[in-house]
């Protein structure tokens, strides 16, 4: 099948991606770590949704036009939709930055191959567009390195589609686990719950993180929105629970996310003792 051809074309650039990703890994987190909230921002958790994805099809539109226009011959036009294009492959790139220093193993790797794939057909959109700036009669050099830069966006939008899609990157891990809204037994791991430490638990077939603080439970889904953290391995604060992979956090009350790379809150749990002494959590609506 093309589709098996594609992802074992795409892993086999492990000799080069592997190197190359964790070399831009460490230099982005570096200055990418340092913004706080910029960094926040560009992870989307402002919009509930990844800022990058939302981004993306702007430039893919604006430079599908760019052909399209070129095609007809119709030059300023065409110029135009190509220098949108430009831009928003620069915005975009900002905010894939982002996602990418939160990004691990085979997703990194295919994300370094989809970034090096994006950056080679900005480059040939810009020389494209220098070429075009005098105006020439002829462009006929300039509407082939368009297209030749189309050809390499599209093989970089298919990368990346496997990122998101295939691997999961920046999608909400409880998307498909809403289950029943029913009452089940606690197990609490270690069989007791001290003040103020996240605490693993199991109700049913979900795993938990308890925080007892004072008198109250608090309980939200033991594993992070983001990548699958272990948040019951994680420390409490502000009033937050802090994802140990990444960073994430989230309110102990409400399991609001209050800081990226997640930009999905968590589920939260009600908790209740039952008359025998027993706990029970339930998903909150």
């Amino acid at each position: 099948m093309v589709a098996r051809f594609l992802t074992r074309l795409i892993d086999g650039q492990r000799v080069w991606a592997k190197p190359l990703g964790d070399f831009n890994r460490r230099w982005l987190s570096w200055i990418i770590d340092r913004t706080g909230s910029i960094k926040d921002f560009l992870h989307g958790r402002w919009l509930g949704h990844p800022l990058h994805s939302a981004t993306t099809d702007i430039p893919i539109g604006a430079l599908t036009v760019a052909i399209v226009l070129d095609v007809l011959n119709l030059r300023a036009a065409a110029d135009v939709s190509l220098v949108i294009g430009i831009l928003f492959m620069v915005l975009s790139a900002f905010s894939g930055a982002a996602d990418y220093t939160d990004t691990d193993g085979t997703a990194l790797l295919r994300a370094t191959v989809h970034s090096t794939l994006m950056v080679l057909a900005l480059i040939l959109f810009v020389v494209s567009l220098a070429l075009r700036s005098s105006d020439p009669a002829d462009r006929a050099v300039p509407i082939v390195l368009s297209v030749a830069a189309y050809a390499v966006l599209l093989a970089g939008a298919y990368v990346g589609g496997d990122v998101a899609y295939v691997l999961g990157t920046m999608v909400n891990r409880h998307a498909f686990r809403a289950g029943k809204r029913d009452w089940a037994a606690i197990e609490i791991e270690g069989g007791e719950l001290p003040d103020g430490v996240p605490v693993r638990a199991g109700a049913g077939a979900t795993t938990l993180v308890l925080v007892r603080l004072g008198a109250t439970i608090h309980a939200m889904d033991g594993r992070c929105a983001h990548a699958g953290g272990p948040l019951f391995e994680g420390p409490l604060v502000d009033g937050c629970i802090e994802c140990p992979w990444h960073g994430s956090r989230f309110r102990v009350e409400t399991g609001h996310v209050r800081r990226g790379p997640a930009v999905y809150d968590q589920p939260a749990y009600e908790v209740r003792q039952t008359e025998g002494g027993r706990w029970e959590a339930r998903r909150r609506p």
